[in-house]
């Protein structure tokens, strides 16, 4: 089955607020997605995990996958690592809308079942800054992509950062714009906590969230 794609721009009618920001302020000019960009008027909580952590970490982010899911939080992140796509499989069994962002064109994409069902039932977006030349994810693409998912999130989780990773680098850069950046109380003596980056339990920071979701938020006018 071809997917629809939409081409966005600075002239789309309906462009969320989002995107006119993310244009004015960071250089991305154009959006292809497929599904339902009303979403991007919601909320969104980034989400990034590296490739590699440690066993405790791995457990804990179960348990948020599950926590979010069942809360119902928006969620958006590049979902390609081998814990984000576990985490995903988890939020696509929910309600809550999900945003995924590949680090690829999306022309062509093929698409699992259960990102049609998604799909189909208007919960889940595809989003790409990528043209459809990109047809290959290559390590320059996600370093762009992630930073493009740090624009479009309103709060970001990192399970874990590797002391000088790219990960690391990512959460310090958020951190200079005042963007506020959680991980799990267990990294409290991380290098990412000392420089800025919240310790939470999944607990407290789930029921965090479910109030921030439940106060009206005019995206393209919040503070980052």
């Amino acid at each position: 089955m071809i997917e629809i794609v939409t081409l966005l721009n600075s002239r789309s009618p309906d462009l969320p607020g989002i995107f006119r920001r993310v244009i004015e302020d960071e250089g991305f000019s154009r959006f292809w997605a497929i599904g339902d960009v009303k979403i991007m008027d919601t909320p969104l909580l980034g989400l990034l995990c590296p490739i590699r952590c440690p066993g405790r970490v791995i457990v804990q982010t179960y348990d948020l996958a599950r926590a979010l899911r069942d809360a119902g939080v928006p969620v958006i992140g590049g979902f390609h690592s081998p814990m984000e796509k576990e985490c995903l499989d988890f939020l696509l069994r929910g309600k809550q809308p999900v945003v995924v962002c590949p680090a690829r064109g999306i022309i062509n994409i093929r698409m699992p079942k259960a990102w049609r069902k998604a799909c189909a039932e208007g919960r889940l977006l595809i989003l790409s800054p990528f043209a459809p030349k990109h047809k290959r994810i290559s390590a320059m693409l996600a370093e762009k992509r992630n930073k493009f998912v740090s624009f479009l999130a309103d709060q970001f989780f990192v399970p874990y950062a590797t002391p000088g990773s790219k990960t690391e680098q990512l959460c310090l850069n958020m951190l200079s714009t005042g963007k506020q950046v959680y991980t799990f109380e267990s990294e409290k003596e991380s290098g990412i906590v000392k420089a800025g980056v919240m310790p939470v339990t999944v607990d407290r920071f789930v029921s965090q969230l479910i109030k921030i979701l439940s106060m009206p938020i005019e995206r393209n006018k919040r503070s980052v």
